[in-house]
């Protein structure tokens, strides 16, 4: 595997390799959910791309920044098994560089209002910024974006379908712990009373799912599983059934093509999000 810290010496390797790329971008402290995002490019045929860049634009709070966790030498051993072809972590200055305006300012519609968008404030706007500069370094064919961080994931898409970028988006599942709980980099921060409640959050939106299919309105349900959240010792900040294409809340759920379930909690210190396919 390769590892470049520069963005002319990772231009020309892929250049030079005449396949197409399929890029994974990440911020590090990797899991399973991470390397599936790499055999997945594999297993298309692409030359396996990740990027390890905690990007300070999508923190609203200063502390979470801080409290991030880096590992970079595990991260590289662990895309190396996964069989990862180049590895980029840049510099905050390599991305951003000094005096350049390279901020993505779009309009998402509700896309980036609602939910995360409402508790964190900004997040989505330095998101959106620092995912199209490294498409715009990396240039691939494929970028490879996981599940369970679906309202990004949602702006993504919107983002490439404004600016008319030539990528393809590839959606790969959430990937879970054997008890359900989403893998996470933020996990490493739970205690082990909080580990273990946290799986929670995953059995609440099986339970939603069933509840729906049986007929309660989705207004219902999103007040039992916050009640059942809290219950259990998390803080949960929202619990919202929505149209997996506008992110609006579902108001039909006979009519609506495409229904997700999004939800947010607060297990001790730690902040949670997940979420589940409904339709």
């Amino acid at each position: 595997m390769y590892i470049f810290k520069k963005i002319t010496d990772l231009q020309r390797l892929i250049r030079q390799s005449g396949v197409p790329v399929g890029f994974a971008p990440t911020m590090g402290a990797l899991h399973d959910g991470h390397l599936e995002l790499i055999r997945m490019a594999k297993q298309d045929g692409c030359l396996a791309v990740a990027s390890i860049f905690v990007n300070p634009t999508q923190f609203n709070d200063p502390k979470d920044l801080e409290k991030y966790p880096r590992m970079p030498e595990k991260d590289a051993a662990l895309l190396d098994s996964a069989g990862c072809d180049v590895l980029f972590i840049p510099s905050v200055e390599e991305v951003y560089p000094p005096g350049v305006d390279l901020t993505v300012s779009l309009d998402f519609g509700a896309l980036d209002q609602v939910m995360e968008g409402k508790f964190r404030p900004g997040h989505f706007k330095g998101m959106a910024t620092v995912v199209n500069r490294l498409l715009d370094i990396v240039r691939p064919q494929r970028l490879y974006m996981g599940q369970k961080d679906y309202q990004q994931l949602s702006i993504v898409r919107d983002m490439i379908r404004q600016l008319q970028l030539p990528v393809e988006l590839v959606m790969c599942p959430t990937v879970r712990e054997p008890d359900g709980l989403a893998m996470s980099s933020r996990n490493l921060r739970l205690s082990l009373e909080m580990r273990g409640i946290a799986p929670i959050i995953h059995q609440t939106l099986q339970w939603a799912k069933k509840a729906l299919e049986a007929g309660q309105s989705a207004s219902v349900i999103q007040e039992e599983a916050l009640e059942k959240l809290q219950a259990a010792g998390l803080t949960p900040e929202y619990f919202e059934i929505v149209n997996g294409i506008t992110l609006l809340p579902v108001t039909s759920a006979k009519e609506a093509t495409s229904i997700v379930a999004c939800t947010a909690a607060f297990a001790g210190e730690v902040r949670l999000i997940d979420n589940l396919v409904f339709k």
